[in-house]
Formats: structure tokens, C-alpha cells, sequence
């Protein structure tokens, strides 16, 4: 009978790959929402405008960052 083995590290809670995609959307989202804000718009729109770039950058970035 062997002895039992010490557990491992513990897995990450995501991988690394996803945090730096999601990372750089939030860093675009600021930047388009802050960006239409600071251009007139209500802070509505420019919230909006930030979920939007945000959003649509996931897919772009997970493409691009490999």
C-alpha cells in the first residue's frame, strides 16, 4: 500500500487567457465609453455605448490573443 499523495495547487479560478481578454474588453469599454461621454452624450449613452464596444471586442480579442 502506497501512502497518499499531498494535494496540488489549486486549479485558477479562471484561465489566464480569459482574464487578459477580458482585461483588455474592460480597458475598451472605458475607453469608447468614456470617450462618448466626454464628446455631449448623457452618461446613459456613453454606459451603453462602452457595454457595446465591451461586448462586441470578446470575440475580436479571444481571436486575436492565442
Amino acid at each position: 500500500m502506497s501512502a497518499p499523495s499531498p494535494p496540488g495547487p489549486p486549479s485558477p479560478f479562471i484561465p489566464l487567457h480569459t482574464a487578459v481578454v477580458l482585461l483588455i474588453a474592460a480597458l475598451v469599454g472605458l475607453v469608447a465609453g468614456g470617450l462618448t461621454f466626454l464628446a455631449g452624450n448623457p452618461p446613459a449613452v456613453g454606459l451603453l455605448a462602452g457595454l457595446g464596444a465591451a461586448g462586441t471586442s470578446i470575440p475580436v480579442l479571444r481571436s486575436l490573443i492565442g
